[in-house]
């Protein structure tokens, strides 16, 4: 049934697609066949005139072998130069490729409108990171639950490693295990998107999870995904993994690349989580989770200092104000 649906709105889908690359093709022929007209009519003045150029040379070419024939008097002489002189101003006057013009005004106005419209179709595609960032979130990070290793900003929108243990107060909140921290609020219902900056680094984990996460106690219970109360998407060395559950995904298609920032969007209707690289659209991975069992609440972890290699703060970005893709 599930399938069904999809595909019925995926052709919708990709007939739209198809309509809005048909009404730019269209639009893209008249534009340039009217620069075509514009452009045939500018050579066929160009060609009458060097036609009629070449006549009045011709007829140049006669009058002065008549003036060096036939001249009798100084009077007629003269009279027989300035009819001449004239011609020839005539001649180099047509002959002035000066004297030809395109609508160069009107072109440039059609230059701008073009670049006007690109401007316009980048700032609304990907269609999907558009739909994405309508949900866009304002995500505080908690101090209260950060690990003793994690410095995090007045403002509670970053997360930085440190190796110095923080004097903090001891709270059944406080993630002593892994160098976790979650977002002040959650939420339970609607859909939810946001961004970090993950820009420089060589070791993070994002995700969602459950209020529920052990905080205390054995290691990998407090990891991200490692448990059925989260989901999460770990950057490690250039290798990206996705983690529910204990059940590792590795994503080899994605081996090497790396993203400046990274999207997570999650539909509490439809129990789904996404990931993405935000400054390209890319997809990561995608869990179905079918029904959330409790509130949600975002999570980071910057990790630790990866030999030297990772010490760049993980930082919550504006969502709504990404910049465009293509």
């Amino acid at each position: 049934m599930c399938e069904k649906k999809t595909n019925a709105i995926k052709e919708k889908i990709q007939k739209r697609y198809e309509d809005m690359k048909r009404v730019l093709d269209q639009d893209l022929m008249i534009t340039l066949t009217q620069m075509d007209i514009e452009l045939e009519a500018t050579e066929k003045t160009v060609e009458d005139r060097m036609e009629h150029c070449y006549h009045l040379t011709q007829e140049l070419d006669q009058q002065l072998s008549d003036i060096g024939a036939q001249v009798t008097t100084q009077e007629n002489e003269i009279q027989q130069i300035a009819e001449t002189d004239k011609k020839v101003s005539e001649t180099m006057k047509l002959s002035d490729p000066d004297g030809i013009h395109m609508d160069e005004f009107r072109n440039e106005q059609l230059l701008s409108l073009t670049v006007n419209l690109l401007l316009f179709i980048r700032s609304q595609v990907p269609v999907t990171k558009k739909l994405f960032q309508t949900y866009a979130a304002d995500v505080v990070l908690d101090a209260e639950t950060a690990h003793p290793k994690l410095i995090i900003s007045p403002e509670g929108d970053s997360a930085t490693y440190t190796d110095t243990w923080q004097d903090v107060p001891e709270t059944t909140s406080r993630f002593e295990t892994t160098l976790n921290v979650l977002s002040r609020r959650g939420f339970s219902e609607g859909r939810q998107y946001w961004e970090v900056d993950v820009s420089g680094k060589t070791y993070w984990e994002l995700g969602l999870t459950y209020p529920s996460i052990p905080r205390k106690g054995r290691v990998e219970d407090s990891w991200l995904g490692r448990g059925e109360g989260s989901w999460c998407v770990e950057y490690f060395n250039g290798d990206y993994t996705a983690w529910h559950g204990g059940v590792q995904h590795e994503l080899p298609l994605l081996a090497g690349k790396q993203f400046d920032r990274i999207g997570v969007y999650c539909s509490f209707p439809a129990g789904l989580v996404c990931f993405l690289g935000a400054d390209t659209a890319t997809p990561l991975h995608c869990f179905c989770a079918g029904t959330f069992a409790d509130s949600l609440l975002q999570a980071v972890c910057p990790g630790h200092d990866n030999e030297g290699t990772n010490w760049k703060s993980l930082k919550v970005c504006d969502a709504s104000r990404s910049a465009p893709v293509l």
